[in-house]
Order: structure tokens, then sequence, then C-alpha cells
């Protein structure tokens, strides 16, 4: 594959052309992968077309799918295979944009609200950050959920709605076009439905065919390990990160992915109004010591991706001076109203959802916290109205967790654990027995590290 970067070609160009391609059999390449040998790029992009056309049926790509889940494609495959995906719909050009245009994607968490404070300080230092979010699934939560919890604030925006708010601000936080890599869209469908979520070359192409169709020079992922995560154990978080790292390189756009420990959530707050309002804590220079420590661990990758730092602590202070000048909370309020949002919600936090009822969870017994699970505590969220459970419910953006313990901390007996805002008596009983097994009393043991390491 040429090393060059598909975002310098104009947009006419990409529906990918259906009659200059040779017709291949579907039959043929499903059996060969099903066998473990190679499939030509020439037919893994006929593939993805004809099935964008409607010309492979669903039986068929799930077939294909299945051969590629058991026996993985190669370095080659799967770099053609994900452009083919990009080239599926629109791609995004942003050219004519003269700041360096860098986005982040996390591989989703509990208490993950990392890219709502990140965004605004990174845009304000001179990077664009043209920013796509999903939606919460499973136990954890989404972005987009987050930021619709800001009164008015609209994440539905069309491609060009979405390219001149990144022109007019550097900055902006839409939801997933539906016009971006169709492909992925309808094979990540296939794949829940056929047991074939858990690839690493077909999560790793779904996240970058998305993440490359926006147009930008750089890409900085944190990948997450442990309970609340979707790669539960190190080696394959590492090697997810590899692999997207190394589709970047192959697409010619500079990724730097960072392994993050997703065993306990993230800051103090989970939910939606709630974790607005611990965000707008960082954005006011403030916060949870882990959520600051990985936002600007984060937001200086994005710099020096964007080469506007030329080291680390160069770049980590130009994000300090956006937080403590104003400039970041200043964007994230230009932002909010450029998609239609309540700015006031910056210096008045009561204009954010809350649940009218709260319970706390006291401690059975005095010791240190040594286990706060993210994956129960996540789950609990669901329960209380905070997530999903399926993609047509509705998310209460009031309901939330707040977290008083963490592990390391020291409890007696009867101390908060967590206060639950809620609504509903019925999801709160349903929810409480989860969170009471989420917390492990037990003798002192140091906190663990947040940051794992790095793959670029």
């Amino acid at each position: 594959m040429k090393h060059h970067s598909m975002k310098h070609h104009s947009m006419k160009h990409h529906s990918m052309k259906h009659h200059s391609m040779k017709h291949h059999s579907i039959t043929e390449i499903i059996e060969r992968k099903r066998d473990g040998h190679a499939v030509s790029s020439d037919e893994l992009r006929w593939v993805i077309s004809e099935y964008t056309a409607d010309r492979i049926p669903d039986y068929q790509m799930s077939a294909l799918l299945m051969a590629i889940f058991i026996r993985g494609l190669s370095r080659q495959e799967l770099a053609t295979w994900t452009e083919a995906m990009l080239l599926s719909g629109e791609v995004l050009n942003l050219d004519h944009i003269p700041m360096p245009k860098v986005d982040k994607h996390s591989t989703g968490g509990v208490g993950d609200k990392i890219s709502i404070p990140l965004a605004p300080m990174v845009a304000a230092c001179g990077v664009a950050v043209p920013m796509m979010s999903g939606r919460g699934l499973g136990h954890t939560g989404g972005t987009l959920d987050k930021l619709e919890s800001i009164p008015g604030f609209r994440t539905r925006l069309d491609r060009d709605e979405f390219i001149a708010i990144v022109e007019q601000h550097g900055l902006v936080l839409g939801g997933q076009s539906e016009s971006l890599a169709p492909a992925d869209r309808r094979i990540y469908a296939l794949r829940d439905s056929t047991g074939t979520v858990p690839s690493l070359p077909l999560i790793a192409s779904s996240i970058m065919s998305k993440k490359l169709a926006e147009g930008i020079d750089g890409l900085v992922l944190d990948i997450k390990t442990g309970t609340g995560a979707f790669m539960k154990d190190e080696a394959s978080a590492r090697a997810l990160a590899e692999t997207m790292v190394d589709i970047g390189a192959a697409h010619g756009t500079r990724v730097v992915a960072t392994l993050t420990a997703m065993d306990q959530p993230l800051g103090r707050e989970i939910g939606n109004g709630n974790e607005i309002n611990e965000s707008l804590d960082v954005l006011a220079d403030a916060g949870p010591d882990d959520v600051v420590e990985l936002t600007y661990h984060l937001g200086a990758d994005m710099l020096l991706l964007g080469g506007i730092a030329a080291d680390r602590d160069e770049a980590l202070a130009s994000l300090h001076n956006a937080v403590s000048s104003g400039a970041a909370m200043e964007k994230f309020q230009e932002v909010i109203v450029a998609q239609g949002g309540n700015p006031a919600v910056a210096e008045d936090r009561s204009l954010l959802p809350t649940a009218p009822l709260r319970y706390e969870v006291t401690a059975p017994e005095t010791g240190h916290i040594t286990g706060c699970d993210a994956y129960d505590i996540g789950v609990a969220a669901v329960r209380l109205g905070a997530g999903r459970s399926r993609k047509e419910d509705d998310i209460d953006p009031g309901v939330g967790i707040s977290l008083a313990a963490k592990i390391g901390s020291r409890v007696d007996r009867g101390d908060i654990l967590a206060v639950v805002t809620y609504r509903d008596q019925e999801r709160l009983e349903s929810a409480l027995p989860l969170l009471e097994r989420a917390f492990v009393i037990g003798a002192p043991q140091p906190t663990p590290e947040l940051v794992i390491g790095q793959v670029a």
C-alpha cells in the first residue's frame, strides 16, 4: 500500500469505483480465508465495495467475518481492509484549515470523561480537534450522552456544519456522521449478532476506518485495560495498540497509543450530568488527580503530534497555561454556543441535570479500599438509567454515582463509599448489590499506576 495519506484526495473521488473493479467470487474468498490463506488487496476492496452496495448478502459477509475472527488478517490485508472501509463513504477534507488536526480516541471505560476537558485544552493551544465521539454501550459511558446533558447541546451535525465549526473554533464535538465509513456501521451490526466482536483486526479496523476518514494529521489513542475495559489483560491491549499504530503508519497518519488502567473508574463521577461537572472542574484548574493526570498526558501527546511543542515539558506548560489563563474554559464555552448549548453551565453548575433522590453506600468495616471494581460500578450506573442496555434505551442525564473512596483510601466502618443520585426506587435496588460488591476492604496497598505504557 502506498504511504500517502488518503485525505489529500478531493471529495468526489471517494465513492469506490464499482465499474472498474474486476469481479471476484465471494464464496472462493470465504473458503480461502477459512483455510488460512491470504486474500489479495483487490479482492478485499471488492468485498467491501460490493457489500456496501448491497451486492453481497449479510450471510456471506457473516461467514467471512467468522473466518477473519478465527484466522486473522495479515498486516497488509488489515491495511487494505481498513482503507477500503474508510473509502466506503465520505472522507472529510480539512486541508484548507491551516492548523494541525489531531483527534483522540479511547477504547472506553467507566468514568472516562477525558475527551471533554481534553479537546478544548488542546484546541486552546492551537491544534484543531475535529472530534467525532460515540454513545455509551454496555457498561461504558459515551461522550455524546455526557455532552447532551448540557442544556440545548446538539451533537448531531451534518458534514458542512461539522467542518464549519472546526474552521471557526478549531474544535467540534460531534457524533459519528452517517456518511462516514458506512461499511463499518453495517459490519459492526453484523459482528454484534454473529459472535465476532472480540477480534483484534476487526476492532482495530472499525476504530481506525472512522478516525482516518476524519482527514486528520495525527491520532492519539487511549487503550484501556482491566476489569472495566474491553481488553481485560495488558497483552491484548498492547497488541491492539500496536495494530492500530501499524494501520496509521500504512495510511501515512501518525498514531500514538497509551495503555491505561481501567480496574477502577476514572475520577469520582460516573454518569452524565455529573461527569460534565467533573470535566468543568478540570477546565477550572481543579478536578481529581487521576483525571487531571490522564488529560494532561494525552493532551501533551496531541500537541507533540501536532508539532506545536518541541518536547513534553513545553507541551505540558502550554496546556497548564491554557487552563490557568481561562482560555481552555472559554474555548469549551465557544463550542457549547456553536452547538446550541447554554455556556452558563461553566459558572452555574446547577443548570446541569441532577436526579432528586440520594442514597449513601457506607463501609461495612474499617480498613483500606483494595478494590473499586470499574465493571460493577459501570453496570450499576446503567441500571440506574445512566447508560443503555439496548441501543434504543433512553438515558437519564441526572442519575449517577459519586465515589467518596477509591483504591488506597482508608475508611472507618460507616464512612460513605459512594453517593447515588437516583430517580426510581426499583432502579436503585437493582444497582445496589453491584455497588456494594464493587468495594473491597482490606490491608493497605499501593495505588496502582494509571499510565501503563506507550506504543508509537
